[in-house]
């Protein structure tokens, strides 16, 4: 059992993850960067403490288990980054588009964090439990919302919570051209784009909060382990097996 993210803490600031899933390495711009900053800035304005992770600056061994190197990989440095993710309080993906898809490092992410996902908080619930998630998405090609259904499904598949209007993202016109950093691109200045990410990172902001208020997600009918020892807590045939 793993400790939770607010328990014994609730005066602390809330804690938010960005983990980019750009293929370039530090320091080479990042577009997805760029768009993931200024959610950054406006968490920061509501008094969020941000951590950034580059993925690709990590050599995450493919893999669904919490250490790889215990299943042959030679290194495997997702262990050295999951007390960042348990800490944060809002975990935020943000991914380029490859094909309509989002990128190979970021799939990789989803599979990492899958391989915590029967770890458990102080309730007995999955260890997600209780904290919100988000994605941006940045490409000059068509896929954005492709992109964000199939990361905003993983993220709640493996415990998150999604508050409303949890994506947003920019493209350029269809096909070849700039990416959302480059001169003349008209992705910084875009209306829509721009008021998407404002309204992702509030929305953030406000669920973290109301979940901390709350005491996280309530406990009743969504342990495992009670489930293990027999309770069927609602279920119309408390005699399953």
């Amino acid at each position: 059992m793993l400790r939770g993210m607010t328990e014994g803490e609730p005066d602390r600031p809330l804690r938010a993850l960005f983990i980019n899933g750009t293929l370039k390495p530090s320091p080479a711009l990042s577009h997805t960067e760029g768009l993931m900053q200024v959610s950054r800035a406006v968490l920061e304005s509501g008094g969020v403490e941000v951590d950034t992770i580059r993925a690709v600056d990590h050599e995450l061994a493919p893999g669904v288990h919490p250490d790889m190197t215990e299943h042959g990989a030679a290194r495997d440095d997702w262990p050295a980054l999951w007390d960042r993710v348990l800490d944060a309080d809002i975990l935020v993906l943000g991914t380029p588009i490859w094909l309509g898809e989002p990128s190979s490092v970021i799939r990789r992410v989803i599979e990492r964090l899958y391989a915590m996902s029967g770890l458990t908080n102080e309730k007995g619930q999955y260890v997600y439990y209780g904290k919100v998630a988000g994605t941006i998405v940045t490409g000059n090609e068509d896929g954005v919302k492709h992109s964000a259904m199939s990361l905003l499904y993983a993220l709640q598949h493996l415990g998150f919570v999604i508050p409303p209007q949890a994506d947003a993202g920019w493209i350029g016109e269809a096909g070849p051209g700039p990416s959302y950093l480059d001169p003349g691109s008209g992705g910084p200045e875009n209306d829509f784009t721009q008021r998407n990410v404002t309204f992702l990172s509030w929305n953030l902001i406000h669920l973290a909060t109301m979940l901390r208020a709350a005491g996280g997600v309530p406990a009743h009918g969504n342990r495992r382990s009670a489930w293990d020892a027999g309770q069927r807590v609602g279920h119309p045939n408390p005699e399953y097996r």
